[in-house]
């Protein structure tokens, strides 16, 4: 186990997922972690990708307006955390309300799978806007195709489903859903979802 914390192997197991995703999915799943360990890799992803967030936005610039836009980091990583919470309860009750057999363990390992995956795609992007930024809105778009790539055959491993095209349109459209619903509360809240920047 410890060798596989090793950022080389961690690098190859994510190139490996890419390539092939339920593949993946299933070496995941196949390590059974206990959840006290899948919980602190979950809020050590969010911790980490909120780090390589502020870097990137220190490359390429933050958004003047837009969804909480002057949100602190803190604020954000919070708010990453709390939807990637609400998709790992989605992905499993979900799932088994279409018949799937997944557990809630197993969503939160792919979730937080998946977040670290993407944890390395936000340091190409922050190497690519160092290198070539106009290149860096190619591989933000990229990573979004990549996204529901892999998050339906996460789920499709998942839940023992047999159609990852019909695992793609449920994926698809529970998401809107999610999200239109997440944008009513944090309105509702007071989240700042205004255009910008507060005096």
């Amino acid at each position: 186990m410890s060798d596989m914390l090793r950022l080389p192997i961690l690098l190859t197991m994510v190139r490996d997922t890419i390539s092939d995703p339920k593949a993946g999915a299933e070496a995941i799943l196949a390590l059974n972690l206990p959840r006290a360990a899948l919980w602190l890799a979950f809020a050590l992803t969010i911790v980490l990708s909120m780090i390589m967030g502020e870097l990137v936005m220190l490359i390429v610039g933050a958004p003047e307006d837009g969804p909480l836009t002057g949100q602190t980091a803190v604020v954000m990583g919070l708010l990453q955390g709390a939807i990637l919470f609400v998709g790992v309860h989605a992905i499993t009750h979900i799932g088994r309300l279409f018949g799937g057999t997944g557990s809630f363990d197993g969503a939160l390992a792919l979730v937080t799978w998946l977040q670290f995956i993407f944890l390395v795609l936000q340091a190409l992007q922050l190497v690519t806007a160092l290198i070539v930024p106009p290149m860096a809105a190619i591989v933000s778009l990229l990573a979004i195709l990549l996204f529901f790539w892999l998050l339906s055959h996460f789920i499709t491993v998942l839940h023992g489903f047999s159609s990852v095209g019909q695992v793609f349109l449920m994926t698809l459209l529970s998401f809107i859903g999610i999200i239109f619903t997440l944008s009513l509360v944090l309105t509702i809240l007071g989240f700042g979802f205004q255009t910008g920047t507060p005096t």
